[in-house]
């Protein structure tokens, strides 16, 4: 903040409360100049740092309901894809860097916590039909990394709240029940990120705009754009679209389908490139 700004927040401050400066001791004066400032700290956006430990929190919450697959070929072959996907992505680096996991389920799904972990479920991956179809549902929740999508699911007001709460002079005193409060207030943050990821999927905008991304980043990668639809469409014919995590979506898969096809990028695939990525994912999948 500015010392213009700040002196304009301090004076509005004495003036709502009646007070004059001069009749204020130095003392007063810091406190109150620390309060305002430490007010225009909670109105700013959450840090990357603060997004990274968000999204460790996340993701820990949900391994508390999924465990990870022990099979280090094929995670490691999940990172490979994943992060060639998100090297060609707006955001290439994130504070903590990218990381891709597999999930022990046969559901089918995928999670994008906060920051740059990202987990695909087994049920998932053996969904998709080639290397192309696994990047670009990884693209997907690269592109909601990107946008920042987790990290707008947390309540506003609880996340000014917790800021608020640090960055005032009477987090020095701070004793156990003002800790507990304040342990709540980011228990409760990265509640509103887990029940979007995992419970009520994002909205129509989002998912556009994530599948808009992940178009953008196969083409730039080299992947066939045309894989999202293709995995799309057979989700479609087998009922299977909108049950939960990237398939709980608002719009219906069949609109994501529509809105795919027509902002398709216009790229022909490499045949030999493509023939090479087949025999890679056959070799770690067993197909």
């Amino acid at each position: 903040m500015t010392r213009k700004l700040l002196y304009m927040a301090l004076a509005g401050s004495l003036l709502l409360t009646g007070c004059r400066l001069d009749n204020l001791s130095a003392d007063q004066i810091n406190l109150i100049t620390s309060s305002v400032s430490s007010t225009f700290k909670a109105a700013r956006p959450i840090s990357e740092e603060e997004e990274y430990y968000v999204g460790r929190a996340v993701a820990a919450k949900i391994l508390t309901s999924y465990r990870l697959v022990n099979n280090r070929k094929l995670t490691d072959y999940v990172n490979l894809v994943g992060q060639a996907v998100a090297i060609h992505s707006e955001k290439p680096f994130t504070f903590g860097g990218y990381h891709f996991a597999v999930l022990d389920s046969s559901e089918m799904n995928a999670f994008a916590c906060p920051g740059g972990i990202i987990f695909i479920t087994r049920g998932m991956v053996d969904a998709v039909k080639n290397e192309d179809e696994l990047a670009a549902v990884l693209a997907h929740e690269v592109g909601h990394i990107n946008h920042r999508d987790g990290i707008g699911a947390i309540s506003q007001s609880r996340w000014t709240e917790a800021l608020t709460t640090i960055g005032s002079e009477a987090a020095k005193t701070y004793g156990s029940k003002d800790v507990a409060k304040l342990v709540g207030l980011f228990e409760g943050s990265i509640d509103d990120v887990f029940k979007t990821l995992v419970v009520n999927g994002y909205g129509r905008s989002q998912e556009y705009a994530a599948d808009q991304a992940s178009l953008n980043y196969l083409t730039a990668t080299g992947y066939d754009p045309h894989a999202l639809k293709a995995f799309l469409d057979r989700l479609v014919s087998r009922n299977e679209g909108s049950e939960g995590g990237i398939m709980k979506t608002h719009p219906a898969t069949r609109d994501r389908v529509d809105n795919v096809a027509a902002n398709m990028p216009q790229q022909q695939t490499d045949t030999a490139h493509f023939k090479e990525r087949s025999r890679r994912f056959a070799s770690v999948m067993g197909k």
